[in-house]
């Protein structure tokens, strides 16, 4: 099957018989994190990370009161971004995070079903002066990233 590139003009026409749809799952926060992050591995050794993000959003009511909402984020980091997360990270650094939506169902022992929107993390990045050294993406090539960040052992980890 040959794909073709469409043009946003083109987006919501038929062609076909099928009516061509944008489809985007894209979450950009910056906050503080409300905790340590903590790392686990998989059955098969891959790292996950995930981290809570406190996002704030202040405004006037009607009366003049001056308000304060915070929202909280799970954010979950894989593989290397994963180790890097756990290294830098800790609570009340002040990050940038940035990735895709995904809603996990399971049936708890009560047999409720339980639901949980996490932020699957593609980029994270430390914003405040306390974080010891820049991701990847930031500039530092991948190699001198993986000298700096280290490879960790399942038998490293304190916990």
């Amino acid at each position: 099957m040959t794909r073709k590139a469409y043009f946003p003009q083109e987006l919501g026409r038929v062609e076909g018989g099928f009516r061509i749809m944008a489809s985007l799952n894209r979450v950009m926060l910056i906050g503080n994190l409300g905790s340590e992050p903590e790392m686990r591995f998989t059955p098969n050794g891959n790292p996950v990370t995930s981290f809570r993000v406190a996002t704030n959003r202040v405004y006037t009511t009607a009366e003049g009161e001056r308000k304060q909402e915070t929202e909280w984020f799970t954010v979950v980091a894989w593989n290397k971004l994963a180790e890097q997360c756990n290294q830098f990270l800790s609570k009340g650094r002040l990050v940038y995070a940035e990735g895709r939506l995904r809603t996990r169902t399971w049936e708890g022992q009560d047999g409720q079903k339980h639901y949980r929107t996490e932020i699957i993390a593609s980029r994270v990045t430390f914003l405040d002066r306390q974080a010891a050294a820049p991701l990847p993406e930031e500039g530092v090539g991948e190699a001198e990233a993986e000298a700096e960040v280290g490879e960790s052992e399942p038998e490293d980890i304190p916990f």
